[in-house]
């Protein structure tokens, strides 16, 4: 019986999507949280620089390490049962980090709430995509974007506030009511789901994946620490590269491979993955970065910051689903194109207006910055799903965003790296009397967006001086991060397969929309 047959099944189906798009809110409500709250668990619980990025970092591995296993898992045993599975443990996360008062805890427990969030976004992007077919899928994910760029706008703001006002811990008493909501509303609206995939999964292959992109993403994120020489990163990328080589191998032998390697020759699917490597150099690291800045280089309170956070997020609720009507006259090459050269214009603003007096122009570079990552970031889950048959749609949304979410990692990763690596090498000129680990130490405070910390481990030295290293290394990275974004831009202005027909098809087709869960 197809969906739009009657009331009674079209109620069912607006209830599941409504839950969906609940757990879309909470996904980077809990991003985000981990961002706002870290100045404050630091406050209370202590930690270094590398101890504390785990409050992110945490999140960030397991999340992109296990989302294509938890999208194979959704075709393979039920898009359901990974969706319930994953909302149960992210309240049981959230209540036990609550009750923790060990920071190293409270880092594998963020570990644990990435691996929930990547069973809930997997296995309920492919419910989507069993739910709706045509265009009426194009407007569902269209509306899934905005949501989640709801909770990218907001939830700053509110966990900020809530940590003002209440502690940290209230914070993760929200994640934990939401959460149960989540589990509590799947287990009533959800379609019952069954088995789509009738072939066993590759464990050896989902294993293989799994290590090596746990080993890579690990090696980058302790690259701002010990650096390229380090015995242990280099030992983690060599593992990491032996180990995509053996999952290659694997998946081309055997028969019912983790990843069809025939999903890499669709130019409209490759373009789609691509579009998420971009958002994140001009848009999910400003997200890290900036409040960090804020708090640790203005002096900002937790809600001050997300008040000005705003400006950057506040257009994710509305550009994602226009980006979608505006592939009514153009191809969405040409709309996700132009919204990258918005961001890498907003990118160049935002290198003199971070450090300058002016908040009108602040607040105008983050304005426009999130206005053109907020075109691509509306296009870019249908693309990936539509691009492939409905039956792989839990291995391409499981592939695709893990390419987004381990790209979101290795990005933060990146970008701190390079913020300590700029302040070691500006501090080195300029501060003598102190030993290279102190003042690498120091780097990486600044790297971490906290100039208080880096002047306590300087005694003597002017704040100007730090300040000046501070400003120079962002105003670089800035630069840095637009010339990316406009790189990305041409290529995907030239990369064929993206017809605006693709995203739209005749009316008799969005009538054939079935539940087949």
């Amino acid at each position: 019986m197809t969906f739009a047959a009657s009331t009674f099944y079209r109620l069912p189906g607006t209830a599941a999507v409504l839950t969906i798009f609940m757990a879309a809110t909470l996904l980077p409500l809990s991003f985000t949280g981990g961002v706002v709250t870290t100045p404050a668990i630091q406050r209370m619980l202590g930690g270094s620089p590398g101890e504390l990025s785990w409050l992110t970092n945490g999140f960030m591995l397991t999340f992109g390490s296990f989302l294509l296993t938890a999208g194979i898992a959704a075709d393979a045993i039920g898009r359901k049962l990974v969706f319930l599975t994953g909302a149960a443990l992210f309240c049981l996360s959230s209540i036990f980090t609550v009750l923790t008062n060990n920071l190293m805890m409270s880092g594998m427990l963020r570990c644990v709430q990435g691996l929930a969030a990547a069973m809930s976004l997997a296995s309920g992007s492919a419910l989507i995509a069993r739910l709706y077919t045509g265009a009426a899928r194009t407007r569902m994910f269209g509306l899934l974007g905005t949501v989640f760029g709801a909770g990218l706008a907001f939830g700053p703001l509110a966990v900020g506030l809530i940590t003002d006002m209440l502690t940290w811990r209230w914070v993760y008493i929200l994640f934990a009511v939401l959460s149960g909501g989540v589990l509590l509303a799947g287990m009533m609206f959800l379609p019952v789901s069954q088995q789509s995939s009738q072939s066993v999964s590759d464990k050896t292959g989902l294993a293989l994946f799994t290590a090596a992109l746990m080993g890579f993403t690990t090696a980058m994120m302790l690259l701002p620490r010990r650096g390229f020489s380090s015995l242990l990163t280099l030992a983690l990328f060599l593992s990491s590269v032996l180990l995509f080589s053996g999952f290659i191998a694997r998946c081309l032998r055997v028969s019912n491979p983790v990843l069809e390697i025939s999903l890499l020759r669709s130019p409209s699917f490759v373009g789609a993955m691509l579009l998420p490597v971009a958002t994140c150099y001009c848009y999910v690291v400003l997200l890290i970065i900036i409040p960090l800045h804020l708090m640790g280089g203005s002096g900002f309170s937790e809600s001050q910051s997300a008040v000005y956070l705003l400006a950057l997020t506040s257009p994710m609720l509305i550009f994602p689903y226009f980006a979608a009507l505006l592939t009514r006259w153009f191809s969405p090459a040409v709309v996700s194109a132009s919204g990258l050269v918005l961001a890498s214009a907003g990118l160049l603003l935002l290198s003199p207006a971070l450090h300058g007096d002016s908040i009108t122009l602040l607040l105008f570079s983050m304005l426009i910055t999130g206005a053109g990552a907020a075109l691509p970031w509306g296009l870019m889950d249908g693309l990936a799903i539509s691009s492939v048959p409905v039956e792989k749609a839990g291995m391409a949304a499981g592939l695709f965003n893990t390419v987004r979410v381990a790209g979101e990692g290795i990005a933060l990763a990146v970008v701190s790296a390079f913020l300590t690596k700029v302040n070691d090498l500006n501090l080195n000129k300029t501060v003598h009397g102190f030993a290279p680990q102190e003042i690498h130490l120091a780097a990486s405070w600044l790297g971490g967006g906290n100039i208080q910390q880096a002047i306590a481990l300087l005694p003597g030295v002017p704040r100007k001086l730090v300040q000046v290293s501070y400003d120079n290394a962002y105003s670089l990275l800035f630069q840095v991060l637009a010339a990316i974004t406009f790189v990305c831009a041409i290529i995907v202005w030239g990369m064929p397969g993206y017809k605006a027909h693709d995203l739209a098809t005749a009316k008799t087709d969005s009538r054939d929309e079935h539940i087949k869960d």
